[in-house]
């Protein structure tokens, strides 16, 4: 099978649909010449044209906006919002128009959008360029929410999520867009709600999301080595969750850390740990512990930067404590 980097993986995505239907079309800052600032659509102008492949005005709420409305009048929408962080100058036409229109007209209309941007902190980019935003969008109804971890999951969520007829986002990790992995040259589809076991394990569960799926990953190797077997797990999608794999996973190890790049507080492992907490209790030997972002904006400074999101070292050490049956107070 042949390897190709995550970037690659969502343009092949996106030109296989749009071939495939031709109510599909592509818009947003910087998406047609400049093939966005990570260069993740370069080419895509060159086959579809400019009628497809639509560069907007710095106007976020506006061109969010038509979209909805091309959604809601038969069209299929792909809307690029060239960093996370800028989701909160469209939560209007997201959350209030896309995510409610089916329910407000009785399921007489669909809105099947999707909107793909990034996450991750690491980059150098400032606080208000390195948000990991995820939880905002989780917490409404309507809404469905994608975080692949590979250019495999990449391709495979973004060709389910431009055929789903509700509005989803799609969250890539910023630091990943040249990371290879193996990706079939015939078509496939990731369904939502399903979770990948990267690694079987019988000692602990590490669930990550995106980029902290690469760190469990790296955290279980090194706990193997120390004779601890760690079973890895990527929801694929935060909204639907694949709650059964999960709890099976828990019920089995007896001890989970959840691992994501939003901010600890109010967040993705909150929930998850909650859910795994309710039901999975009699089974775990010790609480469920959270790994998020520190709860301070992103700093500049790379010193700084990199002490902010969760590490495989720090994995590491708390998994060792929670299989030691050492209490861990979340930060």
């Amino acid at each position: 099978m042949r390897e190709i980097t995550l970037s690659q993986a969502v343009n092949e995505a996106i030109a296989e649909e749009m071939r495939r239907d031709p109510t599909v079309f592509l818009m947003g800052e910087d998406v047609a010449e400049a093939g966005t600032p990570f260069k993740v659509l370069s080419g895509l102008v060159e086959e579809f044209g400019t009628a497809r492949v639509i560069d907007t005005p710095i106007s976020e709420p506006g061109f969010m906006g038509m979209a909805v409305g091309a959604a809601m009048t038969g069209a299929r929408p792909i809307v690029d919002l060239m960093f996370g962080d800028f989701i909160f100058l469209i939560m209007d036409q997201l959350c209030n128009q896309a995510a409610k229109t089916h329910y407000m007209s009785g399921g007489k209309l669909t809105v099947p959008l999707v909107l793909r941007t990034n996450l991750g902190a690491t980059r150098r980019s400032a606080a208000q360029h390195s948000q990991s935003l995820q939880a905002l969008v989780a917490h409404i109804p309507g809404l469905k929410v994608a975080m692949p971890s590979s250019a495999y999951e990449a391709k495979g969520l973004m060709k389910t999520a431009i055929r789903d007829n509700n509005p989803v986002v799609i969250f890539e990790d910023k630091l990943m867009y040249q990371d290879k992995a193996p990706v079939p040259e015939e078509e496939y589809l990731i369904p939502f709600g399903q979770a990948h076991v990267k690694r079987e394990g019988r000692d602990i569960t590490l669930i990550g999301t995106s980029s902290m799926v690469q760190v469990a990953e790296k955290a279980a190797k090194i706990l193997a080595a120390e004779g601890i077997s760690a079973e890895v797990i990527d929801p694929r999608t935060i909204v639907p969750l694949d709650e059964a794999t999960l709890i099976e996973s828990v019920k089995k190890t007896s001890r989970a850390i959840v691992i994501d790049e939003g901010h600890q507080s109010y967040g993705v492992t909150a929930e998850i740990a909650s859910r795994l907490n309710e039901k999975a209790f009699y089974h775990l030997d010790a609480p469920v512990l959270r790994m998020g972002a520190m709860d301070v904006p992103v700093p500049f400074s790379p010193a700084l930067e990199d002490l902010t999101v969760p590490t495989p070292e720090q994995v590491v050490a708390n998994a060792r404590r929670l299989c030691a049956g050492e209490l861990i107070h979340a930060a």
